[in-house]
């Protein structure tokens, strides 16, 4: 399943980034393979919102259609 695809609530697993650059992209938003996510918010046509920790981090579809994650 990939990030774009998680709902509300759930707690998800970062399973695998698979682009070298997207994978630089997504750890400088404090995200890696192995991390678990909150998915606090998704919007309509718009990017998904995770709760790491204390931050929220807003992630576009297409960076987030592209990460594989898995139910936690």
């Amino acid at each position: 399943m990939t990030l774009d695809k998680a709902k509300r609530g759930q707690h998800v697993k970062i399973i695998s980034i698979p682009n070298e650059n997207i994978r630089a992209q997504a750890i400088r938003f404090g995200i890696a393979e192995g991390e678990v996510v909150l998915c606090e918010e998704v919007l309509p046509a718009g990017p998904i919102v995770l709760r790491k920790n204390r931050q929220e981090i807003a992630i576009g579809r297409g960076l987030a259609n592209r990460i594989t994650i898995a139910l936690n």
